[in-house]
């Protein structure tokens, strides 16, 4: 009979903002998080100000130990895991691999919250990649982890609907809170002896690799939606981008507008406080929001307070 009352001890692995719903999750829930493991403060911002990562402070605001170690795979850190007894060790966007000596280390295994629904975009950048490939849906999947890559037999899958609006940011806000949920379900559902592993069929499995600044350079020829996707995609960080002028735009907030035109793709097609219209290789592409070069990220509107842009310029991928 399943110990429904089993309280579990648990070391958690996180990073980022993704992270920190899940950790507080935890916090509240009925188990025991006995140390969190995350990676070192570092230089962030303009500034360069050396800051924790956001489940540090979560963590220390609950009076949780924290380790921040440079190195994983030493015999050393195993040990110093192992001296908090874990049932369970949880990653939730840790930012790094874990050797065979972490994975093996834990009676229950390590479980990871990974951010799509695997075996689809498997990798370091999977809700970018969703929107980046036009998915319709996203979500988030509980899984075993092993030696590989995201590899590991499925144990809850979450999904919810991408909307045409999403940009990266707001779908990662979505995605988060879906993971800490699908996570207590889970924890839950093995108390119960019900969370049985499903392999994952890998010849469907698609990679999901980092993003580079290169990456978000906008080619006009695409379709008004690959184009649509990629601004979404890449909102906040790399961000897509063209030049006019030998200055380079960034783009945000689109809006498919498919009405046919015959200008060159590219081409401003007509500019006003809505925003800019741009022909593509297959239908137009409305642009609500802008960061020129050297500015901060600010609507249409606003820019053409104080600048112009005119019907017939065209953007182009290289300076």
């Amino acid at each position: 009979m399943a110990d429904t009352q089993k309280h579990f001890r648990i070391i958690f692995m996180g990073t980022p903002d993704f992270s920190v719903p899940a950790l507080q999750g935890l916090i509240e829930g009925p188990d025991q998080v006995v140390a969190v493991v995350t990676q070192p403060d570092r230089p962030r911002g303009r500034g360069k100000k050396v800051s924790p990562p956001p489940v540090k402070v979560t963590a220390q605001a609950a009076s949780i130990p924290v380790l921040q170690p440079t190195k994983i795979k030493t015999a050393e850190f195993a040990d110093e895991l192992r001296s908090f007894e874990p049932d369970l060790i949880i990653v939730a966007a840790y930012g790094r691999i874990l050797p065979p000596s972490i994975l093996d280390l834990p009676p229950l295994g390590c479980i990871n919250i990974h951010g799509s629904l695997l075996p689809r975009h498997r990798g370091a950048a999977p809700i970018q990649w969703a929107i980046l490939e036009g998915d319709k849906e996203a979500g988030v999947t509980i899984m075993e982890m092993d030696v590989g890559m995201d590899t590991g037999s499925m144990l809850l899958p979450a999904a919810i609907p991408v909307e045409e609006d999403d940009p990266a940011g707001s779908l990662f806000t979505k995605l988060s809170a879906l993971g800490s949920t699908a996570l207590l379900r889970a924890l839950d559902l093995l108390r119960q002896d019900n969370l049985p592993p499903v392999e994952q069929n890998h010849s469907l499995a698609t990679e999901a690799p980092p993003l580079k600044k290169e990456d978000g350079a906008i080619n006009w020829n695409r379709s008004a939606w690959q184009i649509h996707c990629l601004i979404r995609g890449m909102d906040p960080w790399p961000t897509a981008y063209s030049f006019l002028d030998g200055k380079r735009f960034r783009f945000f907030a689109p809006e498919l507008y498919n009405t046919g035109f015959d200008q060159e793709p590219g081409t401003i097609i007509d500019v006003n406080r809505e925003g800019l219209l741009l022909a593509t290789g297959d239908g137009a592409l409305l642009v609500r929001e802008i960061q020129p070069e050297g500015k901060k990220r600010m609507t249409v509107a606003a820019y053409l307070c104080g600048q112009s842009l005119e019907k017939g310029q065209q953007f182009s991928s290289g300076r």
